[in-house]
């Protein structure tokens, strides 16, 4: 739920007194249209003849669907709410992250797009921000059923919310446009790259928590349906099984698949095995 921040309630305020409207029903259509990416919105309030549907280009639908003079009224406040987001930077989403649905089952579409940054109208959710901040900001966000999504393109991360856990993926080299996720408890997940629908497990786990994962291998190609990962030495390994590892661990980072704290907790970590 977004709430305003005393200047947002300034400025809805000020457009409630000039359209006519009570700030509730102003409130009301401004999160429909922010979250219609400001190009459209749903609403339901009274004050606009109960539900009704507005769509920058001309289209609005009301309840009261004879009623000449509202509909008029409702279009200028809808125009003038999407274009007071449009100026607030970071609040309207961009981009082409999709998803899509597969077949065989069913399945919802995620929404997408870049993550809503600070602005003057709302109060910042902590929420909304759930990744590692480490990881900067995302290239695109979304969420589906429980599940949650942030791709950092650039950092060749995943973040994945699920359950209240955050895991981090190594995406290696696919370049990731959307996911889907099949319905019920423990659906499936899986995400569409350039070499097609890769199931979400097929990525190395780089940490949950916070926590960093075991050591992953290095990257293989997606397409390479026949190579399987080796868990990282346990305790026990031996000295021959840790620098091997410690190996592994220095080719990604060589290749910015591991950062160098990474790279550094990790060896510190198999070296105490010895």
């Amino acid at each position: 739920m977004q709430h305003l921040t005393p200047q947002g309630q300034q400025i809805v305020d000020d457009i409630a007194r000039r359209h006519g409207f009570s700030q509730d029903a102003v409130t009301h259509m401004l999160i429909a249209v922010l979250n219609g990416n400001g190009g459209m919105a749903q609403f339901s309030h009274p004050e606009f003849g109960g539900s009704g549907q507005w769509m920058q280009g001309g289209m609005l639908m009301l309840g009261d669907m004879f009623n000449s003079s509202l509909k008029g009224r409702v279009d200028a406040l809808c125009y003038e709410l999407a274009n007071l987001l449009a100026n607030q930077p970071g609040l309207l989403q961009s981009g082409s992250f999709q998803s899509q649905s597969q077949g065989g089952g069913s399945f919802q579409n995620q929404t997408s797009g870049g993550f809503r940054s600070q602005s003057d109208l709302f109060v910042p959710d902590p929420a909304d921000h759930w990744w590692p901040q480490a990881l900067g900001a995302p290239s695109a966000t979304g969420s589906q059923n429980n599940v949650k999504y942030a791709y950092f393109a650039d950092a060749r991360r995943l973040a994945v919310n699920t359950g209240g856990d955050v895991w981090v993926y190594d995406t290696l080299d696919h370049q990731i446009g959307g996911f889907s996720q099949q319905q019920g408890t423990g659906g499936s997940i899986s995400f569409g790259s350039q070499y097609g629908t890769i199931d979400l497990g097929r990525l190395p786990v780089v940490s949950r928590n916070g926590q960093l994962a075991d050591a992953p291998l290095p990257p293989v190609h997606a397409t390479d349906r026949s190579t399987q990962s080796r868990p990282a030495p346990g305790p026990g390994a031996s000295e021959s099984d840790i620098f091997a590892a410690i190996e592994r661990l220095g080719d990604l980072r060589s290749k910015g698949i591991l950062t160098d704290d990474e790279f550094n907790a990790k060896k510190a970590e198999l070296l105490a095995r010895l």
